[in-house]
């Protein structure tokens, strides 16, 4: 087959002007970056060589073909200059430098160095070089592994550890660093992890850099700038063999509670599930309420020793209620003198262990759906252990805490709303609950869960026992 020809003015080459133009502005911008950064002359002249010859006129061509500009030689040359631009830009130790530099003018001025901070996020490359910069920060230059200051690096001597050791100068830094953050949101993951490490170098720290960072730290806390999930660092092996987690947390939450309150620590410690793991900050020969709320105590924490101790609370009785439910769902008999012995081993009250069983027996069964059949199965399955909660109902307290929690589980559980009266009349026949108790619980001591419902179910119950009473004092005056 032949080629039909096509006229080269029908079919013109394409217009490589723009081209061409574009070329020449980057070349333009690069060579001022060139000139400021000093880059390689050999490099420079190569690009220069290779944009002109991108200048040349291309020769005419009969076939009509589109003709497609050779710019490999021109692309990696304009790489090879941007990359020594950005080398220039994101070296570490250019960095550091800048950072320290801004840092030695500012001085110990805060405000400014906040300024300073705020400014250079548009001019350096915080996303990148944030374990650095917060190292700077805090130590005054980059830290080496275990927690001392890189030989090679420039310092600085304005920075956290060689600040006053008093709360209101860490606050003013806790006020640098949340400005940061709020600024660059980027960096608040960076943050937690500088602040981790940081307690993972403690060791290598003095005393009074550990107190300052832990004032900071608790302040932080207070503030919500960073989560408790931190302290899980303080939990290392060697700093808790040495008491260095111990002395540590005295400082970071007396900082916390000036600056909140022990509610605050509890609920920040709650949502990451650190409330029961205080007692690790010691080493397992003194890992003891009694240990903990004596050193805390005589530190000048007692709030955070009661929590503690409140929490162990919290911690014996559900461990103890999983025991006690898992025992009963497999039908294993139940002695009064073992729960007992539990009882005051976990320091628990009469009212609190009526409770766990309480709950312990409701929750080993698998209840019937229908509401007319879950009371006699309620009734028979509470029969069988009418000795076990008559042995931890010695007192009227105990007696009514377990109306309350029968009051609250019909409540909470619908089927056995109708339930309530049965199961109160049970308890009253085994001795278990006494008329005094049911009828202190109907004046005044119920919940108001189902309030009207439960009374209305007892009301009849009630009057009976006011009435055997009364006859019971008429038979005695009759006798005297």
């Amino acid at each position: 087959m032949t080629e039909t020809w096509r006229s080269p003015e029908l079919h013109p080459k394409p217009d490589n002007t723009n081209i061409i133009k574009g070329s020449a502005v980057r070349f333009s911008l690069l060579c001022r970056h060139a000139a400021r950064a000093n880059i390689n002359r050999l490099c420079f002249i190569h690009f220069r060589v290779s944009f002109m010859n991108n200048q040349k006129q291309q020769k005419p061509t009969l076939t009509g073909q589109r003709f497609k500009t050779r710019k490999r030689g021109l692309c990696a040359s304009f790489s090879a200059l941007h990359a020594f631009y950005e080398k220039e830009r994101f070296d570490p130790t250019q960095f550091q430098e800048s950072i320290v530099q801004g840092l030695n003018q500012t001085g110990t001025d805060l405000e400014a160095v906040a300024k300073f901070l705020d400014a250079s996020g548009a001019k350096l490359d915080y996303r990148r070089y944030a374990e650095t910069l917060f190292d700077i920060l805090v130590a005054g230059g980059m830290l080496a592994p275990g927690g001392t200051l890189s030989d090679d690096m420039t310092r600085t001597e304005f920075c956290l550890f060689t600040a006053q050791e008093d709360l209101e100068t860490m606050q003013a830094y806790a006020q640098v660093f949340n400005k940061l953050i709020r600024r660059y949101k980027y960096l608040e993951k960076g943050f937690e992890e500088e602040i981790k490490k940081l307690l993972l170098f403690l060791k290598g720290f003095t005393e009074s850099e550990r107190n300052k960072l832990a004032m900071l730290t608790g302040i932080l806390l207070a503030n919500g700038n960073i989560s408790a999930s931190i302290l899980n660092s303080l939990y290392n092996e060697n700093l808790v063999k040495e008491g260095v987690s111990a002395a540590f947390a005295v400082k970071l939450f007396k900082s916390w509670i000036n600056e909140k309150d022990i509610n605050s620590v509890a609920a920040s410690l709650r949502k990451v599930g650190m409330d029961n793991r205080l007692m690790e900050l010691f080493p397992a020969n003194k890992r003891s309420c009694e240990h903990f709320s004596k050193y805390f105590t005589d530190a000048g924490l007692k709030e955070l020793s009661d929590f503690a101790r409140n929490q162990q609370s919290i911690g014996a009785r559900k461990e103890l209620q999983k025991e006690l439910q898992e025992q009963m769902s497999r039908g294993d008999p139940q002695k009064e003198v073992r729960l007992l012995k539990e009882m005051k081993k976990a320091n628990l009250s009469e009212q609190a262990m009526i409770s766990i069983i309480w709950s312990s027996l409701m929750g080993c069964v698998e209840w019937n759906k229908k509401e007319e059949l879950v009371t006699e199965q309620a009734i028979k399955h509470l029969k069988q252990y009418s000795l076990l909660l008559k042995a931890f109902t010695s007192q009227g307290l105990s007696e009514l805490s377990l109306l309350l929690k029968i009051q609250e589980y019909c409540y909470d559980n619908i089927h056995f709303m109708n339930s309530f009266q049965k199961i109160a009349v049970l308890l009253y026949k085994a001795d278990v609950l006494s008329e005094e108790a049911i009828l202190k619980w109907y004046s005044d001591a119920h919940l108001s869960k189902g309030r009207s419902v439960f009374l209305e179910q007892m009301k009849k119950f009630v009057e009976w026992l006011k009435n055997a009473e009364e006859e019971s004092e008429s038979d005695e005056e009759e006798t005297d």
